[in-house]
């Protein structure tokens, strides 16, 4: 599908994220599922994407984060602590592995091995009646497979608390605002930060007794408008159960490819006619919320306007509106012109019509 001469791209949490937060594409679940470089084909189709962090903020971000790990991530550990398991003694001299190896296997196995050696720890602790203590682990490498393949997941930090129990840790360099930050960027955290307990998940089924992974994750921001970190903890259940569904799906792939014409391709070096032509093959839910997280999100907005979409509103405005599917719908709904009058959206769409109707008129005797 994505072109005899061309590599698959990997996923990555964003990209495995960005699923769970439109679970009903199938657009990008196949282009996902295929490997095709959606930002290369969205180039093709004449809509360049705009995607992705600047420089400015990505060397903001990576500064913030030095800051929150300097000293052996004494400041990071103190936030878990206080945040999350403020009864566990403080941590003091926590231990930081030495995660470097070759290659994405080789930093998977080492990063299994040092959360071994962790929970290895706690436990022997556990049972002479003491209390382990702390381990960070700086930017681990773990795998989380993805339609039989594995995907390789970089997480910020991951904390090994003295219980043996494993917290995941994001660390965004957008601020919080007297203790809360923006939803839609927490929430694309959170969608982020599942990604990784699913995987670690699957590292601590292997051990005996497998650990605990927190679905509690640390999430640690700028504090107001200064650079001094602060946290919050953030439940990540919802976010993991929806991933792990669409993880599913991915596997299902076979059933979407095959409702598409054979011999459908998404290579980007086919003419931009028939790139487009097998593009629109495939079912798509636009939403707005696609251009923070979708390379094809210009395209399929373009594609939704065209049509005269309600989806184009955003999801809200398509939940409200039932079985009324384009704007032309709509709008002849609320002129009376169609619709079940028995239907809440056209009722309410009808009654609005005559409130507009008359306040233009109260205001134009």
């Amino acid at each position: 599908m994505r072109g005899p001469d061309t590599p698959a791209k990997a996923l990555d949490a964003r990209a495995l994220a960005a699923l769970a937060a439109n679970p009903g594409c199938k657009r990008r679940a196949i282009l996902d599922g295929a490997g095709v470089n959606k930002a290369a084909l969205a180039g093709a189709l004449g809509s360049p994407s705009a995607f992705g962090q600047s420089q400015f903020a990505l060397t903001r971000g990576n500064a913030f984060e030095a800051k929150v790990k300097a000293d052996g991530g004494a400041e990071l550990l103190r936030l878990v602590h206080e945040r999350l398991d403020p009864a566990a003694p403080p941590p003091a001299g926590a231990a930081v592995p030495d995660l470097s190896a070759i290659g994405p296997e080789g930093r998977t196995a080492r990063t299994a091995l040092a959360l071994r050696e962790a929970a290895a720890s706690a436990a022997e602790s556990a049972g002479t009646g003491g209390t382990g203590g702390w381990t960070l682990l700086d930017h681990p490498m773990i795998a989380l497979d993805v339609a039989g393949s594995p995907a390789f997941l970089e997480p910020d930090a991951v904390v090994v608390h003295p219980d043996g129990s494993w917290t995941v840790v994001e660390i965004k360099s957008f601020p919080m605002l007297d203790g809360a930050a923006d939803p839609a960027k927490v929430g694309a955290a959170a969608r982020q930060a599942a990604v990784y307990v699913l995987a670690l998940e699957e590292v601590a089924a292997r051990l005996e007794p497998a650990p605990r992974v927190r679905h509690r994750v640390l999430l640690v921001c700028p504090k107001d408008f200064s650079n001094l970190p602060t946290a919050s903890a953030v439940d990540v259940r919802k976010q993991r159960a929806v991933t792990r569904r669409q993880l599913a799906r991915l596997t299902r792939i076979q059933e979407i490819a095959d409702a598409l014409p054979d011999g459908v391709c998404f290579s980007p070096e086919l003419p931009a006619e028939q790139l487009t032509e097998a593009v629109e093959a495939v079912p798509a839910a636009y939403a707005p919320e696609c251009l923070a997280a979708c390379e094809l999100a210009f395209h399929c907005r373009d594609r939704s306007r065209a049509a005269g979409a309600v989806t184009a509103l955003g999801r809200s405005v398509r939940a409200e509106l039932g079985g009324l599917n384009t704007v032309e719908d709509v709008l002849a709904a609320a002129r009376g012109e169609a619709g079940d009058p028995r239907d809440p959206a056209v009722a309410a769409l009808r009654r609005a019509a005559e409130l507009r109707r008359e306040a233009l008129g109260a205001m134009c005797p």
